[in-house]
């Protein structure tokens, strides 16, 4: 019996085996990448769909092997005692675990505190190797000069920083002595943690980064702020206030200018946020505005690294809140940033506070309206080519004018 048109025309297509399984590789292939990418934006938009389910129990245990670590000798630090031998450090919820780091919250002689780490285990750490030889002798043998450069190879690992040995000074600790072994594998697991490395370099150096109070092996610990959330209506927690939330958000507000401000200017180098979400921040009771998760906060030298990518389009360019533009000559990302931390915060905390009237302040409507066009204009500038930041310094002043002006107008209303 004669085949079929339809089959026919299957076996034309199809008489040479190759052809057919060359084309499924390729429909298979388009397919996976399909997929692959699809998964890759999920986890950009959504990085906590691979989180792992944060429980007491599961916290209780990484502490308990903590523990056994600094009882063993492996690790140490100056909150080790407290938390595993005089009950002065006790365990009191899981926060989050986030892409391995697990962030608990503790109470530290009777003060809150977050405990911090980018990896569950104190083993997952890349150990010190180059005194792999100095096993079982009484003290450090390499001079304290090497060590320093070593260490000053890890923070421009971590943050892109050349550092003189003075400024090394917050990340140095005593190591002569006993159970020194186990201070320099402490401190190695430390400043493989970027964000440490941040904050310990910022000690006493920014109000609108949290201290750190000290550590026990790969765990450190920061003050505890409330997150802010946009669950709440002005987005930060106000409850003990006695101010108006007019006035409240007014002053968050000047304090997240302040700390653009503080973030460009300030250091040897600006620091870039590229992760700008109400979660990331908190607020004191003085209103002062706190980064409290700056794992994708970067300095000029490791921004510029981080962007300088290959592209075929500005979305490529793309890295979370920081943005370049692909230069389709070279295929390739510019090293400079194009947006801004105002812009970013502008679009994604201002527009939420000021994209509205604020409801049941004495405000007047123009003033209102004023602020609603600068937040506008900030986080959308339009800039004209070749003069990319001249729009954000500009509306920089005009946004802290008006909020000023809106205080002013408060306080008045108040008497």
């Amino acid at each position: 019996m004669a085949p079929a048109a339809g089959e026919r025309g299957r076996l034309r297509r199809c008489g040479r085996r190759w052809r057919c399984g060359r084309g499924a590789l390729i429909a298979c292939a388009a397919w996976t990448a399909g997929w692959v990418l699809a998964a890759a934006l999920l986890l950009r938009a959504h990085p906590g769909v691979l989180s792992e389910r944060c429980t007491d129990e599961k916290s209780r245990r990484i502490l308990a092997a903590l523990c056994r670590d600094y009882q063993g000798g492996v690790l140490v630090g100056d909150l080790c005692e407290d938390l595993c031998a005089a009950g002065q450090l006790r365990y009191r919820r899981c926060l989050h675990y986030e892409r391995g780091k697990k962030v608990l919250q503790a109470d530290w002689r009777g003060r809150p505190v977050v405990l911090k780490s980018k990896e569950e285990a104190f083993s997952s750490f890349r150990p010190p190797g180059l005194l792999e030889d100095q096993a079982g002798k009484g003290g450090p043998d390499v001079p304290e000069a090497e060590l320093l450069l070593l260490v000053a190879g890890e923070v421009r690992n971590a943050l892109g920083l050349e550092l003189s040995n003075r400024s090394l000074g917050p990340l140095w600790p005593r190591l002569r002595g006993p159970r020194w072994r186990g201070r320099l594998a402490s401190l190695w697991s430390l400043l493989q943690q970027e964000e440490f490395v941040l904050l310990s370099l910022l000690q006493d150096l920014s109000r609108h980064a949290p201290p750190v109070l000290g550590s026990c092996g790969h765990f450190y610990a920061v003050e505890y702020l409330a997150a802010g959330s946009p669950h709440h209506s002005a987005l930060f927690p106000l409850g003990g206030t006695s101010r108006g939330q007019a006035r409240a958000v007014s002053d968050m507000a000047l304090s997240f200018l302040d700390l653009v401000r503080h973030f460009d200017n300030d250091f040897s180098h600006r620091l870039h946020l590229c992760d700008v979400k109400p979660e990331n921040f908190a607020i004191r009771r003085d209103f002062t505005v706190v980064a409290i998760d700056m794992d994708m906060a970067f300095f000029e030298p490791k921004m510029r690294e981080i962007l300088e990518q290959n592209c075929t389009g500005d979305e490529d360019c793309n890295f979370f809140d920081c943005f370049s533009k692909c230069d389709l000559r070279v295929n390739k990302c510019g090293a400079q940033r194009e947006n801004s931390n105002l812009q970013v915060i502008c679009d994604k905390i201002f527009r939420h506070w000021f994209s509205s009237a604020l409801g049941g302040s004495t405000i007047s409507l123009g003033l209102q309206l004023q602020l609603r066009e600068a937040v506008q204009e900030c986080a959308d500038p339009g800039h004209p080519a070749g003069h990319p930041q001249s729009a954000p310094l500009n509306v920089f002043w005009k946004l802290q004018h008006l909020l000023q002006a809106t205080l002013r107008e408060l306080q008045e209303a108040d008497h």
